[in-house]
């Protein structure tokens, strides 16, 4: 459960960080907005650095499970926009195929 948590808050990072990057340079916000995006990107950085993952390549593959459904919900949650049942079924896929990379047993 604790290395779901750290995906989770790492794809919270990273969203929140590019988010910050999107208003400032798509909607027009005060360059400042870049601060926070960057601080933001770092601690995204740090927490995926916690994966217990044994390779960097495996726990980004894991990550990109994670972060699709997490993007979602911050699409519901900060933007308004209720996914649809092709998001669901496209994120649902991609949990799936992170739990297998997750959860394989390996020698």
């Amino acid at each position: 459960m604790r290395t779901v948590i750290i995906y989770i808050a790492a794809a919270i990072a990273e969203i929140a960080g590019c988010f910050a990057f999107w208003f400032w340079y798509r909607e027009g916000k005060p360059l400042l907005w870049l601060l926070p995006g960057m601080l933001s990107l770092a601690l995204f950085g740090w927490l995926l650095a916690l994966s217990p993952a044994e390779y960097a390549g495996r726990a980004y593959a894991v990550y990109g499970g994670i972060y699709i459904a997490t993007t979602l919900g911050w699409l519901w949650a900060v933007e308004g926009i209720r996914p649809d049942r092709w998001d669901i079924i496209g994120a649902t896929v991609s949990l799936v195929g992170a739990a297998i990379i997750l959860l394989a047993p390996r020698a």
